[in-house]
């Protein structure tokens, strides 16, 4: 649920102006968050410009507060500016009056383009409707990519990509929960490549190919009475529920209420947790009792160990060495095992140079469109180094028909 109001900026840097509030509602009870009376100036002889408005939630709701801008009047808003700051920007913000944004604009724009640019003041207070299971993910743009130089080839060049909001499962998905959604799916006309498997219930469900994940995303949705996502074709006639599917973008209902693999621009979003331009998670160094990965200090100056496989996926055997979901502290979005455990299965296919594509940069980017060999895997592995585990690093090992005690996933869906 948001709200979105807007002003224009002029010859003489900014004119202020108030827009009609558009709300989105979910349903009959909840509101969405109103943005009003929205100001701007700019300091003399800088680039800063201060941007004040008021916010009110008749949920009583916490809200998120982001920014976008227009270079074209307001026709699209896919420019990515990322110099916001200040107390009224970012999660958690406290409904009222005279929130404050401080926008370094010199720094993002050319003086040229002031006369056409348009900001858009967004407020979502979704962070407090998330289901349980899952973590809110904000809205906003961040660096995609390699950040620390590490020598990522499929990494670079690094990118700025604006990502809306959603809600992504806390934990991977559970070899219990896998069972559950598994078992309803096949009483309702679904088919399955690979049964799965998993160390404990309340371990990652592994040995599963992508195909199986997304048709399981689909029968979770179905299960608890959410439209389904996939398809088997762009008409989007024919629910994605037997067989092997080579979908595409277009076979896709992205503004369905549900469950999907997150795009690999979401992933790692949620993966760095609102920590932009680190190595992992929580910083630039790892160690075993952050993360289930496998210590080689002698070969990355960032991996703490120790050696060898990490002592708590070990235990009941090192194959496969994974341990309970949410062994490890939480991320800044709440989000448990985004480094290391097993590796994430995401929506994208796979282009080692798709970085370096104009579509890598457009807000809510969801790869290349066509069918290519391989899907993105993400996060890490109980039985890789350190090197994998972190935030930019992306592989394309297998095609979505592998299944392996290496692979699981976790689910996004749309606030």
């Amino acid at each position: 649920m948001k709200c979105k109001v807007g002003f224009q900026m002029g010859p003489a840097f900014l004119l202020a102006a108030s827009f009609l509030c558009l709300g989105f509602l979910v349903s009959a009870t909840a509101a969405p968050p109103v943005v009003s009376n929205v100001r701007a100036s700019q300091r003399v002889g800088t680039g800063l410009v201060d941007i004040l408005y008021d916010v009110s939630d008749a949920d009583g709701d916490h809200v998120a507060v982001s920014a976008a801008v227009s270079l074209d009047g307001g026709a699209t808003y896919s420019a990515a500016p990322h110099s916001f700051s200040g107390s009224g920007y970012g999660a958690n913000i406290t409904p009222g009056a005279n929130r404050a944004i401080v926008w370094d604009a010199g720094a993002d724009l050319d003086p040229l383009v002031w006369a056409r640019v348009k900001v858009k003041v967004t407020a979502d207070d979704g962070y407090w409707n998330a289901p349980a299971e899952m973590a809110y993910v904000p809205p906003g743009s961040y660096w995609m990519g390699d950040s620390m130089n590490d020598g990522d080839t499929g990494g670079t060049p690094r990118h700025q990509v604006y990502v809306s909001a959603f809600y992504m499962d806390k934990h991977e998905i559970t070899g219990t929960l896998w069972v559950e959604v598994k078992t309803w799916a096949v009483a309702n006309g679904y088919d399955f490549n690979n049964v799965g498997s998993a160390k404990g219930t309340n371990h990652p469900v592994q040995t599963i190919s992508w195909y199986d994940m997304v048709k399981w995303c689909n029968a979770r949705s179905e299960m608890r009475g959410r439209a389904p996502v996939y398809f088997t074709s762009a008409a989007q006639t024919t629910v994605y529920r037997t067989g092997q599917v080579n979908l595409d973008n277009g076979c896709v209902k992205w503004t369905a209420s549900g469950y999907r693999l997150p795009t690999e621009a979401e992933w790692e979003k949620a993966a760095r947790g609102g920590l932009g331009g680190r190595r992992f998670p929580w910083g630039d160094t790892i160690s075993e009792s952050q993360a289930n990965y496998y210590g080689q200090t002698g070969s990355y100056g960032y991996d703490l160990g120790p050696n060898g496989y990490n002592s708590i996926g070990s235990i009941g055997g090192t194959s496969p060495a994974t341990s309970p979901t949410g062994s490890f502290a939480a991320n800044g979005y709440g989000l448990y095992d985004m480094a290391g455990n097993v590796w994430e299965w995401c929506w994208d296919w796979y282009d080692g140079s798709w970085y370096s594509n104009a579509g890598a940069t457009q807000n809510d980017t969801r790869g290349p469109s066509g069918v290519l060999s391989y899907r993105v895997l993400r996060g890490g592995v109980w039985n890789s180094s350190a090197n994998y585990a972190r935030c930019a690093y992306r592989i394309n090992y297998y095609g979505p028909s592998a299944a392996s005690v290496n692979y699981g996933f976790r689910c996004v869906r749309g606030l």
